[in-house]
């Protein structure tokens, strides 16, 4: 590994204009390190809060126990970082934790696990690594680091090539059935009265695929519900999860052919999509966290209670009731994913419409197929056996 030849970005904030301060705090988060060199703009931001205590927080001597290792993007991208960061806050300012963020300065497993031992060296004993990313990162720094517990969401550990997997005893793997917000997405979409959807998801992973699946087995079973005719749903996989001009011009062509709410499942993706429905006076859906603040045409979105099951994860470490060495599913079972009904801007579906599918996803009543070993979306999709809802795969 190229220890230290990696410049890093490190950051924490717990209030946005906080962006440097120094390293003698307690209670709180810092948003520089010793290595990072400051600009006239963060120097200023931090004599600006200098005064305030309560913000800016102190040290302990063993400086920062609680740490998140930030996945593409910053901890304030309305998706998976902000959600997992949301959920280390929420425990730490109520249980007087120290806790920051650290930024690795490029999207490699080298720059991961460099990452993940300054966080260590800064005192870290709990790292939490948000996305599928991270897994090959864990995988190579759990066993080196007995004493550190890592809570890994979205992923399990495995070496390179995937030809072995281990989640160690001080690793938790978390995953979320992705299938379930899908599908009340996909249901929630056809109960308001769509008829003509969308799902454009980012890279082809399982993940996105379940989210997919679940959403047109959802349309599917409102459809059914409602003796509707036919549904249709446009299908894509952009293949990246980065906002493109590319990705807009498709979204805006669906738009314009007639589709009136679009899945955007994939993290710029999703901005992508709400410029063209902001243009074109359409609906989006979001994904992982409550997109609504994003976008005006944000009508719902399906989310994972990411900062549920981090701050769960960390409860159970102070608690030593800690799941390592297993990996532990969020689903509508335990309350780990849903929609966000106190945001979403339904006129005809109910929350307690609702509460009705939620309770019989969490009953287990509704058998959604999730099976991602297919490479070839149309041939996974036809195998869903849907009679009403017409899918039309873009390749």
């Amino acid at each position: 590994m190229k220890k230290k030849l990696l410049s890093l970005v490190l950051a924490g904030c717990m209030i946005a204009s906080l962006t440097a301060c120094t390293s003698s705090n307690k209670t709180g988060e810092s948003t520089s390190d010793s290595t990072t060199t400051e600009t006239t703009d963060t120097k200023d931001a931090a004599a600006d809060t200098a005064t305030d205590k309560t913000a800016q927080g102190e040290t302990s001597a063993e400086g920062y126990e609680i740490a998140l290792i930030t996945d593409i993007g910053t901890i304030d991208d309305k998706s998976f970082n902000q959600g997992a960061w949301e959920g280390v806050t929420q425990y730490a300012k109520e249980n007087n934790k120290t806790y920051k963020y650290y930024q690795p300065a490029e999207k490699t497993t080298d720059a991961y696990a460099e990452t993940i031992e300054l966080a260590i060296e800064g005192g870290a004993g709990i790292i939490v690594c948000p996305g599928y990313l991270f897994e090959e990162a864990v995988f190579n720094e759990q066993d080196k680091n007995p004493d550190v517990k890592f809570i890994l969401l979205d992923g399990e550990p495995h070496n390179a090539d995937y030809s072995e997997y281990k989640t160690s005893e001080n690793t938790m793997a978390i995953l979320f059935q992705e299938d379930e917000p899908g599908f009340l997405a996909g249901y929630a979409a056809v109960k308001e009265g769509y008829t003509k959807l969308g799902f454009m998801g980012g890279m082809a992973v399982p993940a996105v695929k379940k989210y997919g699946y679940g959403f047109v087995q959802g349309a599917e079973y409102a459809a059914n519900e409602m003796g509707l005719s036919s549904v249709e749903i446009t299908y894509n996989y952009t293949g990246g999860f980065e906002a493109t001009p590319e990705v807009q011009a498709l979204a805006a062509a669906w738009y314009g052919a007639g589709t009136e709410v679009i899945f955007g499942c994939g993290g710029g993706v999703g901005n992508s999509v709400m410029a063209a429905a902001e243009a074109n006076s359409k609906a989006v859906i979001g994904v992982d966290v409550d997109q609504s603040p994003e976008s005006d045409t944000v009508i719902t979105s399906a989310m994972k209670k990411l900062s549920v099951s981090v701050y769960d994860g960390i409860k159970s470490i102070y608690d030593n009731a800690f799941q390592g060495g297993k990996t532990t599913t969020f689903s509508a079972a335990n309350n780990g994913i849903g929609l966000p009904m106190e945001t979403s801007k339904f006129t005809t579906f109910t929350t307690a419409d609702y509460d009705a599918i939620f309770a019989k996803l969490a009953a287990g009543e509704i058998e959604i197929k999730n099976d991602t070993t297919e490479s070839d979306a149309k041939t996974a999709i036809n195998a869903l056996g849907l009679k009403i809802v017409k899918v039309d795969v873009v390749e």
